[in-house]
């Protein structure tokens, strides 16, 4: 499509727009961007570019706060598009988490904005530094790093003081939004990183614009105008500093930038053969491990206490919000799982809920514990799950008989 012909097009467009929702023609699209994000002052120059080609008027409003410990709900996500404002530019959507259920609808993604590894070379490490592992707290990134054999894990508040833990040798690796690593390197220039993708079904993420009941009408220029820009690579330009290399299908690890490619410089991507990193732990189903035995009165139990403590972030569907699902293929596939009955169960009793970890009594986690499995196929059966039996499971979290 060229471009006279996509302004005759969005033309058109707007002029049914306006007649579908004339409050857009009388007052501009409220947008709001995350400032806790990495990415903010992307989001804000793709939002600005976006809006401006799709010649719809629009204004930059307070941005959303990086939100409580505990996350922020689908409930509290559509007030703020109600209240504060229409349009929500840099949400980040995954298949482990697309925040569906809710009230917003989403334009296509603009960026692709996975979780990496991150090692920096030649910075010397000491002592219990060559088995820590950084990670930034509550984020998909702890998930992925509890994951790694025999490491020490070093959970950092923000996305920054992730990256600076290997930066500064406190960390021979971090697990990081890939955002974040832009955004060092931009503050620290002198400083150079090998990168490798994350290996997990929590890795994959991109950022999108969310739309509220105001702005739902222009959701469709608004993709019309990404497709446009894609095509003659405005916004290739846009993001490029932002992007991601794209992967080796064959390897799973990213493609070595061009030399004359400014994106990338000081970032140097590991070697596929020596490097260890974006690795998942895989786990084996052991000779004779059984799903471990729960009650159908305990998941009556889990059930209740999921929804008071954890839907908030994993959605009441467990389908994920602004944490994982908790259901599905991602969480429990049909084979080759990465997490165990066990494993998941001592991450939970541990870490979760984020605002306060540990907070619920052992048989209390042992009861959602039961109320997951149930929600991904696994039966009941005449014995009790207690949180000694759940800690003790070796069994691959595969989806049950019953999906």
């Amino acid at each position: 499509m060229t471009h006279s012909l996509h302004t005759l097009r969005a033309t058109g467009m707007l002029a049914a727009l306006i007649a579908l929702a004339p409050s857009l023609s009388h007052a501009a699209v409220r947008i709001c961007t995350f400032p806790g994000s990495p990415s903010a002052s992307l989001d804000r120059a793709v939002a600005q570019a976006v809006f401006a080609r799709a010649k719809l008027p629009f204004e930059f409003v307070r941005g959303i706060g990086e939100g409580d410990d505990d996350g922020v709900s689908l409930r509290e996500l559509d007030r703020m598009l109600t209240r504060d404002c229409d349009v929500i530019a840099g949400f980040p959507r995954s298949t482990v988490a697309d925040a569906s259920g809710g009230k917003m609808r989403f334009s296509s993604g603009y960026l692709r904005a996975g979780y990496v590894s991150v090692e920096a070379p030649g910075t010397v490490l000491q002592g219990a530094a060559k088995r820590t592992v950084a990670a930034t707290y509550a984020s998909p990134a702890q998930l992925i790093a509890v994951q790694r054999r025999d490491v020490t894990l070093d959970l950092e508040n923000s996305c920054a003081s992730t990256v600076d833990a290997v930066a500064t040798g406190r960390a021979r690796e971090a697990i990081v939004w890939y955002p974040a690593v832009v955004a060092y390197r931009l503050a620290h220039p002198q400083r150079s990183f090998n990168i490798a993708p994350a290996d997990s079904p929590y890795a994959e993420w991109h950022l999108s614009f969310a739309f509220g009941a105001k702005a739902a009408a222009s959701r469709v220029l608004i993709d019309d105008t990404l497709s446009a820009m894609r095509k003659d690579g405005e916004l290739q330009a846009l993001t490029k500093q932002w992007t991601l290399p794209a992967q080796k299908i064959s390897t799973g690890y990213l493609d070595k930038p061009s030399q004359a490619s400014p994106s990338f410089s000081g970032i140097m991507l590991a070697d596929a053969n020596a490097s260890r990193m974006g690795g998942n732990i895989k786990v084996s189903n052991e000779v004779g491990a059984e799903p471990p035995s729960f009650e159908q009165a305990q998941t009556a139990h889990g059930k209740t206490l999921y929804g008071s403590s954890c839907a908030k972030c994993h959605g009441a569907q467990l389908q994920g919000v602004t944490a994982p699902a908790l259901q599905g293929p991602s969480f429990a596939p049909a084979a080759n799982s990465h997490l165990t009955v066990g494993g998941i169960f001592t991450y939970m009793a541990t870490n979760m809920p984020a605002d306060r970890p540990g907070k619920m009594k052992d048989q209390d986690y042992a009861d959602i514990m039961a109320f997951l499995l149930m929600s991904n196929g696994y039966k009941p059966g005449p014995n009790k799950m207690t949180a000694d039996i759940a800690r003790a499971s070796k069994l691959p979290l595969n989806a049950g008989p019953g999906h």
